[in-house]
């Protein structure tokens, strides 16, 4: 049978190109990583694309598309170490310096800062709001509630200034 006419979605054919391919394949890449069990997964994997894209490969194209699924799967492996290692690098605190002290005037403050926020014109909350906790700009929230851009702009900055304003007798 000429190779134009093979399917690699024929069992008989794709076992052909499996043992054509696999301990070359295999190889290549034990000799990219220096890792055995590595290059034999990589292999399997590519293999197992294969199979999933039989109807997409042609019998002629087999061999490169295995040794393209092996070099990029190989690359993602790298690039996910490198991006391990980088992230153990960083030095991680394990003990936390916040005082009891500390935890409960945070807590007192954010209490006061919701009664605060709580206590503003129902139009200045409402934009507060949408602004801060939603990340709504201000066109967003104009368009919504139906008045200007001047209108929010105008009832953000009172809202600011009152919170400010309690805030620093907090």
């Amino acid at each position: 049978m000429p190779n134009s006419l093979k399917s690699i979605c024929d069992q008989k054919v794709y076992n052909q190109v499996f043992d054509d391919h696999v301990e070359e394949l295999r190889n290549f890449l034990y000799y990219r990583c220096g890792d055995m069990a590595q290059a034999e997964d990589i292999t399997q994997d590519a293999f197992i694309k294969l199979w999933n894209h039989c109807k997409k490969v042609l019998f002629e194209k087999a061999r490169g598309f295995l040794y393209k699924v092996a070099k990029n799967q190989f690359y993602n492996e790298v690039t996910h170490k490198k991006v391990v290692l980088d992230y153990e690098k960083i030095p991680h605190s394990t003990f936390n310096n916040e005082t009891p002290q500390f935890k409960m005037e945070e807590n007192e403050f954010m209490i006061n800062l919701q009664e605060s926020i709580n206590r503003l014109p129902q139009g200045q909350r409402e934009v507060f709001l949408l602004n801060r906790v939603d990340k709504k700009t201000y066109r967003e929230i104009a368009e919504l509630l139906g008045v200007s851009q001047k209108a929010i702009e105008k009832r953000m900055h009172k809202a600011l200034v009152k919170l400010r304003k309690t805030i620093k007798n907090i």
